[in-house]
């Protein structure tokens, strides 16, 4: 636990240097880079969605109750 403190605590710092030390991009970005990451977000939402798809079917789907199978009786 401690771990994972520690690392989430170097990584949010790590991310608030970043943006603290950003510098003017005096550069051209395309009218098209938000459809761009929004496709990239929609994508892994489908992709977590599909490697979960058996626990989403089971809570969503209808529960139903598993009946005793009888086998037949041998004849004589």
């Amino acid at each position: 636990m401690k771990r994972f403190i520690s690392r989430s605590l170097m990584i949010f710092c790590s991310l608030c240097l970043m943006v603290a030390t950003e510098r003017r991009a005096w550069g051209y970005v395309d009218p098209g880079s938000g459809l761009l990451a929004l496709q990239a977000s929609a994508s892994m939402m489908a992709a977590f969605g599909y490697l979960i798809r058996r626990r989403i079917r089971t809570l969503f789907g209808k529960k139903q109750k598993k009946q005793a199978v009888a086998l037949p009786a041998a004849k004589k």
